[in-house]
């Protein structure tokens, strides 16, 4: 008998993956420091600039000044690496600093960080959840694949409601017993679609059924609020969610995950989750500059205002030119294209004839028929550039009918 054949089965499964036009290519890319946007590709030996219009550092804050020098302070002083993992290797001052600022952003008694977002929402929902005798987690449709990973690792039960669902979400907690452990898990902001949860309702449902609330607010932190906790904040809400998610990666511009909550809850996630546990913690000169840009962000809206002018900007000529936008009032700029093929067609026409890198965005990561390029403008992004957006869409929308 043959031995299974590994290769040739990876393969086929590649082979997929590409019949259906949903293989990733990842694009070489060296942001310009100090000039984002701006970056260089690299193809080969070729090099060339383009435009990048897809980043998730939605404030520039990875290029700012304070974020810089904070960082090269921290890397002279304690030097590259954390040493481990916390427990063993011990705890860095920064990241200790980090955690209380989160905390104070948030006005909850103590905060956790992780290597990423994906870790954070993983280890809390899995770790919370297993804790909880015979709970039953009730997780928003479209949540993140972080989250569902989070939820299946807990072992819980789980009910799924229609996104955005209010008066679903009741139906399905009225049909557990009110003496069962519950936690109800939703994001703010869902980053492919940019459209806002209905919070105040979502919210109102989970109590009036003595459910925990469960936040993820990884795409609205830095970008929402008198002092950038998000959405949750801008809807004075801070103090009516148990569970706040949210990221440093993102509208902070560096990288690395967190929860927020009670020192009882954080704790129990610091002292049983794997995720935590066995994870090295993140450099000192990563916490170091996450934490110079929350302190920024907390007392400056000039990069908040700038970023929605120019979000407001390229809404409007994107609309003007009649290109199919989705409707939203957040920073993501969602392009409805309704096609796998055509979707990645345009995105390497705009990358190979007008320098313009917009990543497509396929199934698995929205449903399909519903495949779009996902525009996120930044403070830094000119008039200049928003036209030759527009005139680049324009054209490669022509040639695609």
């Amino acid at each position: 008998m043959r031995p299974f054949d590994y290769q040739e089965h990876f393969r086929s499964q590649l082979d997929v993956l590409k019949h259906e036009k949903r293989y990733r290519v990842f694009r070489d890319l060296s942001r310009h420091c100090g000039d984002f946007p701006h970056a260089t590709i690299h193809q080969g030996d070729a090099e060339r600039n383009v435009t990048i219009w897809c980043s998730n550092d939605y404030l520039g804050m990875g290029q700012h000044p304070k974020v810089l020098a904070a960082m090269h302070e921290a890397v002279e002083r304690y030097g590259a690496g954390a040493g481990g993992t916390r427990n063993i290797s011990g705890t860095h001052h920064p990241i200790v600093e980090l955690e209380a600022e989160i905390a104070a952003l948030y006005h909850k008694e103590a905060a956790l960080v992780f290597s990423s977002g994906y870790i954070a929402n993983d280890t809390a929902l899995s770790t919370l959840g297993a804790m909880l005798p015979e709970c039953v987690i009730f997780s928003d449709a479209d949540n993140h694949a972080s989250m569902i990973a989070g939820i299946r690792h807990s072992g819980c039960e789980k009910k799924l409601f229609r996104h955005s669902d209010p008066e679903h979400l009741d139906e399905l907690l009225r049909s557990v017993p009110g003496a069962v452990p519950k936690l109800v898990v939703f994001e703010s902001l869902y980053s492919m679609g940019g459209d806002f949860a209905p919070l105040h309702e979502l919210i109102a449902v989970a109590k009036r059924h003595g459910a925990l609330i469960y936040v993820d607010e990884i795409h609205a932190v830095a970008l929402y609020g008198d002092h950038g906790a998000g959405v949750i904040e801008q809807e004075g809400l801070l103090g009516s969610v148990d569970i706040i998610q949210g990221g440093l990666g993102k509208g902070f511009g560096v990288v690395g995950g967190f929860i927020a909550g009670s020192a009882t809850m954080v704790d129990a996630v610091r002292s049983c989750g794997a995720g935590f546990i066995f994870t090295t913690a993140l450099p000192p000169v990563i916490a170091a500059g996450g934490l110079a840009s929350i302190r920024h962000l907390k007392s400056s809206s000039v990069e908040r205002r700038a970023l929605f002018e120019r979000v407001h900007k390229v809404r409007t000529v994107l609309s003007a030119a009649q290109l199919p936008v989705r409707e939203t009032t957040s920073q993501i700029v969602p392009l409805m294209v309704g096609d796998a093929d055509r979707c990645k067609r345009i995105s390497d026409m705009l990358l190979e004839e007008f320098n313009i890198y917009i990543q497509p965005i396929n199934y698995p990561t929205v449903p399909r028929g519903t495949e779009r390029l996902r525009i996120t403008p930044s403070p830094l992004h000119t008039d200049e550039m928003t036209s030759e957006l527009v005139r680049a869409l324009s054209t490669c929308w022509k040639k695609m009918k």
